[in-house]
């Protein structure tokens, strides 16, 4: 493998509910899909050689052990706080709608202006700005980096140099794979085949 790979996390109740922050386990249907990631056939994640890291969530967690590394032996990816989930301040374990209810001025503008934090906690441009830090570190490095699909959007955000508001722009569904190589000064983004291709005969 050469460049760094994206995977965005498994599904929670929480992501399927669309509720702001918290810490779920992966859900049954989640564990399931990263599991049938890991077999032989499957999409290369990037090889038992290179480096692992994930997000300090359960989720990025469990879909990266999902994926063998809790193997006897073979260590945990390394958590990177970098990664982190957006901090959500007062809305954190709410929905979307309890949210709509409560304050709908502070959702609307949330929606449509990156900078905004009605809730208190972290805007997405602040958001992009950590997660693009990181990114910017790993020019030439031979890593799998797991979190949640909000997080990645940040990432490629930064990696294609697009604006702030683009992030909305960017579907990451659970479970996508993304690779990015850097070389001539800039980030280049490919997207791997869901499956191994077969050799010729």
């Amino acid at each position: 493998m050469s460049g760094l790979r994206l995977l965005a996390a498994a599904t929670t109740p929480a992501l399927r509910r669309a509720v702001f922050g918290g810490d779920d386990d992966l859900d049954e249907g989640g564990l399931r899909a990263a599991l049938a990631l890991s077999d032989p056939d499957g999409p290369d994640l990037g090889g038992r050689a290179d480096r692992w890291v994930c997000a300090p969530s359960q989720a990025a967690l469990q879909t990266a052990r999902a994926l063998g590394h809790d193997d006897p032996g073979h260590d945990d990816p390394v958590v990177e706080r970098a990664l982190a989930d957006p901090g959500y301040g007062s809305w954190t374990g709410l929905g979307l709608g309890d949210v709509a209810g409560r304050d709908p001025e502070g959702l609307q503008a949330w929606l449509t202006d990156p900078g905004a934090a009605a809730h208190g906690g972290e805007s997405l441009t602040a958001v992009r700005k950590r997660v693009g830090a990181w990114l910017d570190t790993q020019a030439g490095q031979r890593t799998v980096a797991v979190a949640h699909p909000v997080v990645i959007r940040a990432a490629l955000t930064h990696a294609l140099g697009l604006p702030d508001a683009a992030v909305w722009q960017l579907d990451v569904a659970p479970l996508s794979l993304i690779r990015l190589t850097h070389r001539t000064g800039r980030w280049h983004v490919s997207f791997p085949p869901t499956a191994r291709l077969a050799p010729p005969d």
